[in-house]
């Protein structure tokens, strides 16, 4: 039998820039406001913003209960998301019919988003900004890719998402509406509604992970030099690793050649105080193993 790596686990803590401002809030009044309010239509945006906040002292809360609402009621449309890829790459290099295209897709997407609940990532972006308009709250949609398994691997795709910048207290805040609402069953065809909170005014570091913005401006970290050739080519980061809000510092590439019973690091970062012991490494053709040692940086 082949021997595997011998595997190290480094973990540094860090206090984190964006949820650690609002740490002195409680959201629990937000959420159980938003959630109050599950079967609300969208006939109205002005009715629901109003609902959703008026008795919210704060921004931050108020932000909140539109975020969670818009998160637990709106699905994803994945033929949608499908279609208008199919379309986008086949006029890429056409920009009259790419820009016809934007346009015919766009207002069929926001009649279905405001009849039946269901969109894409640009129908999420825009109604997060338009319901913050309403409750006086500057939000702005960031359009750029999306890193996943099945996109912006080893190549740059067209530009394919888009999510949301918003100002709370005169400082901007990342989110991501779409990711955090659920999933598509593909064998099922059905959208499955679970909320991830981890894109929630996401640390940029993370967030910049799998969001690379088409102005650079919206990464929200000062002097990175980082391109989307390094974007491509880092580790894929998603889901539970959101929701656990860690951040991999090293390996910095996906793909790394390591020769038999050669040393390999890992090092995360990390905001929450995790079980060390539940730690698992995968590495295809290998079962499950545990790192040889678990250390925090000092």
């Amino acid at each position: 039998m082949k021997k595997i790596l011998f595997l190290y686990v480094l973990i540094s803590l860090k206090t984190y820039a964006q949820k650690s401002d609002f740490k002195h809030i409680n959201f629990a009044n937000a959420d159980s406001i938003a959630n109050s309010y599950k079967n609300e239509n969208l006939k109205s945006l002005p009715k629901l913003a109003l609902l959703l906040t008026k008795n919210l002292d704060t921004d931050a809360e108020k932000f909140r209960a539109i975020y969670i609402w818009v998160c637990k009621n709106i699905k994803g449309d994945h033929a949608a998301v499908s279609k208008n890829t199919r379309k986008r790459t086949r006029f890429k290099n056409d920009s009259i019919k790419l820009n016809l295209w934007n346009k015919s897709f766009n207002k069929v997407l926001f009649k279905k988003l405001l009849k039946n609940k269901k969109t894409v990532c640009t129908g999420y972006a825009y109604l997060i900004r338009e319901l913050c308009s309403l409750a006086n709250i500057e939000a702005k949609i960031i359009d750029g890719y999306g890193r996943s398994p099945e996109v912006n691997i080893g190549e740059l795709s067209i530009p394919n998402h888009s999510w949301n910048a918003i100002k709370l207290n005169t400082k901007w805040y990342l989110a991501d509406a779409t990711w955090s609402s659920g999933y598509t069953d593909l064998n099922r065809n059905t959208f499955i509604l679970d909320y991830n909170d981890g894109y929630f005014l996401t640390e940029p570091q993370l967030f910049l992970k799998s969001h690379y913005p088409l102005v650079e401006k919206w990464k929200l970290l000062q002097d990175d030099v980082s391109s989307t050739l390094n974007f491509v080519n880092a580790p894929l980061v998603y889901g539970e690793t959101f929701k656990l809000q860690i951040i991999t510092i090293y390996p910095i590439e996906m793909k790394n050649n390591i020769s038999k019973d050669e040393d390999f690091f890992f090092q995360l970062q990390e905001n929450n105080e995790l079980d060390l012991s539940q730690i698992d490494i995968q590495i295809e053709n290998f079962p499950y193993t545990k790192p040889i040692s678990i250390s925090l940086a000092p």
